[in-house]
């Protein structure tokens, strides 16, 4: 089984610190990701360019100083990658499943990041008792199954940005219902060509009406 290595000039991109931290991030998920039920095998080929860089994707949306909700963060994508490359935010990862949230509690003593939370529930059961600027998702389910679990997370004027594949404008058309009855000001598709990849990805925001 091979693992896919990172890229060369991480901590010229990122900074030495916040680069340090994504190579331990990666060493522990190639060490352990297989073994926990985390990420398969053949996931780990793409370790790096699919997964890890890929989360990287969002941040430039991210407003400065921001309170972000990772919904069904499983291994740690996107959240903890957000953490990492942008400490002014303070990171809820929201997931269920109490095998993924020891593992991420793991991670985040390991790499001693200050600014993430864990939450052990269901995004649907924080309605009313979390609001957050940013929601963040990757793989977690399309668009109109999406919104009605994470806009009443937001504050007015917040956005949901959900990682997507390539038929993204598509899951929008879809979700027109939702759109309305969830208060959305408006939904586009950002393509990014993450660091350290050469696979395109998409980013949906969802702006909700402020």
């Amino acid at each position: 089984m091979s693992v896919e290595r990172p890229p060369e000039g991480g901590a010229e991109h990122w900074g030495e610190e916040a680069w340090q931290r994504l190579l331990t991030f990666g060493r522990m998920l190639e060490e352990q990701g297989n073994e926990r039920g985390l990420i398969g095998p053949r996931e780990l080929e793409r370790l790096w360019s699919r997964h890890i860089l890929n989360s990287a994707a969002p941040i430039e949306w991210i407003p400065r100083d921001a309170k972000v909700g990772d919904v069904g963060s499983g291994a740690g994508f996107p959240g903890v990658v957000i953490a990492i490359l942008r400490p002014d935010a303070e990171v809820t990862l929201i997931e269920s499943m109490e095998r993924r949230t020891e593992w991420l509690r793991e991670v985040r003593k390991e790499l001693k990041l200050k600014n993430l939370k864990i939450r052990q529930t269901r995004a649907e059961d924080l309605r009313g008792h979390f609001l957050a600027d940013v929601v963040t998702a990757r793989a977690v389910a399309n668009l109109k199954k999406l919104l009605p679990w994470v806009m009443p997370l937001l504050r007015p004027g917040g956005s949901l940005l959900a990682l997507k594949g390539k038929r993204a404008g598509e899951e929008i058309d879809a979700a027109g219902n939702q759109l309305r009855a969830y208060k959305a000001a408006w939904a586009d598709v950002y393509p990014v060509m993450p660091f350290g990849t050469d696979e395109e990805t998409f980013v949906v925001e969802v702006r909700k009406l402020g």
